[in-house]
């Protein structure tokens, strides 16, 4: 039988699993793609009802290559479907799929969304050589922004929007609530962990950053809506677990846990989660920048 010891060691150990690998566990056994899947079924609804049924429409989905929306946009999106990803192994898995399945339409690409779209001369040059001139009609950041910087966002949605969005289009952010006082949230381990060894809180408010683009000149013909979703995760294999969490707490890429901190954050898991089989929460922000897109029978937010 496996001891608590034992099993509070694979947690630790699983911490240097990689990325893509923790994100399909995510993805597998919790609701969060499913709910996603919803959003882009949504946007995609509205892009087919603005554009002429003769119109390839094209994608770009930014950090979020290997993962289950891939099935809809790769159907939808039939004019391109344009992957961009920091990591080399989700990209593999989309290659493979491609080769496959012979799905000419997908082109996935290696490099960093903060790089690449850092200036509207970058941005302009990823349009000419990666999406060969072609603007896309929807732009997609799912869980993408925790790797940037909330003060480089604004920088990040102009470029994109004035220079890779089409004149019809939109864009689509999902990002976790900043703030909760719920133990078993996602926000919560990440607030408590990143504070208490790091000085770092989450900061990264979608809610907020939507209500300043408001007022952005930029923006001032775009309409946006916003939605809050409850996403729960359970999955009955401690490693599995774990992983989630490390991905939750960003380790490696944005904090180095010690090996001491990582066996302190592993024991709180297994206490207060594992023994007691109780799922971790989450709370997630959807924000939507529509151009030029007809919402009518929706309530939204929208800039005169």
């Amino acid at each position: 039988m496996t001891t608590a010891g034992n099993l509070i060691q694979k947690g630790v150990e699983v911490a240097d699993s990689k990325i893509y690998e923790r994100d399909k566990i995510w993805s597998r056994y919790s609701n969060d793609k499913v709910e996603i899947g919803e959003g882009l079924a949504l946007m995609t609804r509205f892009l087919s009802k603005t554009l002429p049924l003769g119109e390839p429409m094209r994608a770009l989905s930014i950090g979020s290559s290997s993962e289950p929306q891939f099935r809809i946009l790769e159907s939808a999106y039939r004019g391109g479907l344009y992957l961009l990803d920091v990591e080399k192994d989700a990209l593999a898995v989309v290659k493979e799929r491609i080769k496959r399945q012979h799905t000419t339409n997908v082109n996935p690409y290696l490099g960093n969304y903060t790089k690449i779209f850092q200036t509207q001369e970058k941005a302009a040059h990823f349009l000419e050589h990666k999406l060969h001139d072609e603007k896309v009609h929807l732009i997609t950041l799912h869980h993408s922004l925790y790797y940037s910087r909330p003060e480089s966002w604004t920088e990040l949605f102009q470029n994109l929007y004035q220079i890779i969005l089409a004149p019809k289009g939109l864009m689509h952010a999902v990002l976790m609530i900043p703030e909760s006082c719920n133990e078993a949230s996602t926000t919560w381990l990440y607030n408590h962990y990143a504070g208490k060894y790091f000085g770092h809180r989450n900061d990264q408010d979608l809610l907020k950053f939507e209500r300043d683009l408001a007022g952005d000149p930029v923006f001032k013909n775009a309409v946006f809506f916003s939605r809050t979703h409850h996403i729960r995760f359970f999955v009955d294999d401690f490693e599995k677990f774990m992983s989630v969490i490390w991905m939750i707490l960003l380790y490696p890429d944005v904090h180095p846990y010690t090996q001491k901190q990582k066996e302190e954050i592993t024991e709180f898991v297994f206490r207060k989660f594992w023994l007691h089989k109780r799922p971790l929460i989450q709370l997630q922000n959807h924000v939507s920048i529509c151009r030029g897109i007809c919402l009518e029978g929706l309530e939204v937010t929208g800039i005169s």
